[in-house]
């Protein structure tokens, strides 16, 4: 192979690289929020999980996001590990749909897809339409940078080097070694494959060898997974465990499905005769369908599996634990019962956020960074009860009530909400802890005391308002008010002193800024414990009923 050659075989693999990024990437913006959307309706049931997962990938082009999306969801609680296994299985269906289309022989048509596609791109204003345009323009350079790929290795078929190189991989296990590798390194196993699938086409390789290529692919295409589940909590870390799990013991049955029914490759063959494009494309589907297949009963089993792998923690028991309705129960309840558990379940999510509020304060001037994923954790769970709860107020608002018992329903949801802002502060604090960390920046004295005096007036004041909730003390909101307003007073003495000491130059301007942010944080905490304080209040149904 020439170096003309060499540099045009590299130039092809970036732009087909390039135009599968700008078509996944239109893809998702056109669909926006609805491809999480369809994802979180995943969580019925393990069939459901299953389809999902192979029409989000179909709908990305990309299995790498799809499972990145689901490793986001069973870090923030939304998803259970098992329902995660059901939609890793469909996104490897669903990412052979890609080896599928370009089996088909379109390269002549790229240039004028890509045209199109810019068009569209560059001369309509139109979001959408540009979005679609990204979508075609991807598409078609998809196409190009093969058809430069396959000019490009024609060369290859009559170099003894390269004859030389594959017939170290007649070895099926250096075969998959090397297509793991090659797929990590690609970072896609949609690429990775549709190359393969390209050589084979060419002549270059064996059908036999691009199977083994393929099966490699399929366990290289977890590299991204597992890269991105170093910043997610333990369940996060098992999901990206448990697909890797799943593709090796896909990988081993298929193995063992070649080496046991020698018919087996020899039919897939028989299916397109005349074309070893699509032989590959049909092998890369047929593979993922069996093994969805044969290993959708055990999802169980793998899930204990990557829990044996990544052991349960105590504390992550008790997240569970937190992770569940305790007092809210399903069923059509008297009215009465039902708002008084709905009560109580509120009650027992502002205490977490509560107890949350305090862990951040404590990483912040402390600076134990070993709190941090706690606190993410805490904030998870928050973010997970203040979806139940609101979708279950949502059914007990359809039951036969008084308008009084309404709008009690109307006031809590937005308890729930101002509860659930207040986990976001919360962690807001935890992060100013890391930026202080991170700039080498500190508070001087004074800005400390300041912070820690409206941090312990904050969380009294928090304490102090749920009570109120908790208990219907409503004898005790004016000495809540006046606790809130002697917050308010603390954030503006704050403010002053601090424009004085960045004045004379006492205060570090980047630690500044996490002053006043954090200040800010802790004021809006106020305000929404004042919030829940008043919300079962009788003066704001009175409100709601004008």
């Amino acid at each position: 192979m020439s170096l003309v050659s060499f540099f045009s075989l590299l130039g092809g693999i970036g732009l087909f690289l390039f135009g599968m990024s700008f078509m996944t990437n239109g893809l998702k913006n056109a669909a926006g929020d609805q491809l999480k959307a369809i994802l979180e309706r995943a969580t019925s049931n393990r069939f459901v999980a299953v389809f999902v997962g192979f029409l989000v990938t179909i709908l990305a082009q990309c299995s790498a996001a799809t499972d990145m999306m689901v490793i986001g969801f069973v870090n923030s609680g939304l998803m259970t590990l098992l329902q995660a296994v059901g939609v890793i299985m469909g996104a490897n269906i669903g990412t052979t749909i890609t080896a599928q289309i370009t089996a088909f022989n379109i390269g002549v048509y790229a240039p004028l897809i890509v045209f199109i596609g810019t068009i569209l791109y560059l001369f309509i204003n139109k979001t959408i339409v540009k979005h679609v345009g990204s979508i075609i323009m991807g598409f078609g350079m998809l196409f190009f940078g093969l058809s430069i790929v396959k000019n490009a290795i024609k060369p290859l078929a009559d170099s003894p080097e390269f004859a030389q190189f594959l017939s170290g991989l007649e070895n099926p296990f250096l075969a998959i070694l090397f297509g793991v590798l090659f797929t990590a390194m690609l970072q896609s196993s949609s690429s990775a494959t549709v190359i393969v699938q390209t050589f084979a086409m060419q002549g270059i390789i064996e059908f036999e060898l691009a199977v083994y290529l393929v099966i490699g692919a399929a366990i290289g295409s977890v590299t991204p997974n597992l890269l991105a589940s170093l910043t997610t909590n333990r369940n996060g870390k098992r999901t990206a465990c448990l697909n890797l799990i799943f593709n090796l013991c896909r990988a081993s049955l298929i193995v063992l499905l070649i080496s046991i029914i020698p018919g087996f490759l020899d039919f897939i063959v028989s299916l397109s005769p005349d074309n070893v494009g699509r032989q590959v494309a049909n092998a890369h589907s047929m593979f993922a369908i069996i093994a969805v297949l044969a290993f959708f009963p055990f999802a169980p089993f793998i899930v204990k599996l990557s829990q044996k792998l990544i052991p349960v923690r105590p504390e992550e028991t008790q997240s569970l634990k937190d992770r569940e309705l305790i007092y809210m129960q399903e069923g059509n309840l008297p009215p009465a019962v039902a708002l008084q558990q709905a009560q109580r379940e509120i009650t027992r999510m502002g205490k977490l956020a509560s107890n949350n509020l305090k862990l951040a304060v404590k990483c912040f001037f402390e600076q134990d960074q070993k709190l941090i994923q706690q606190i993410e954790d805490n904030e998870n769970t928050i973010n997970f009860l203040t979806h139940a709860i609101t979708q279950r107020l949502v059914k007990i608002r359809t039951f036969n009530m008084t308008g009084h018992e309404r709008n009690k329903i109307t006031q809590m949801t937005f308890t729930v909400s101002d509860i659930e802002r207040i986990g976001d502060h919360a962690e807001n604090v935890a992060e100013y802890a890391s930026q202080l960390a991170t700039q080498k920046s500190k508070l001087s004295d004074e800005a400390i005391e300041e912070l820690k005096t409206m941090a312990e007036a904050v969380t009294h004041a928090l304490d102090f308002c749920l009570d109120i909730f908790e208990n219907e003390t409503f004898e005790n909101l004016a000495e809540a008010e006046k606790q809130e307003q002697h917050v308010d007073e603390l954030e503006k003495v704050n403010l002053n002193r601090h424009i004085a000491r960045l004045l004379n130059r006492q205060c570090d301007p980047l630690a500044g800024v996490i002053f006043t942010n954090m200040s800010s944080d802790l004021e809006r905490c106020s305000d929404h414990a004042i919030n829940i304080a008043f919300a079962l209040h009788e003066h704001n149904f009175d409100l709601n009923s004008k």
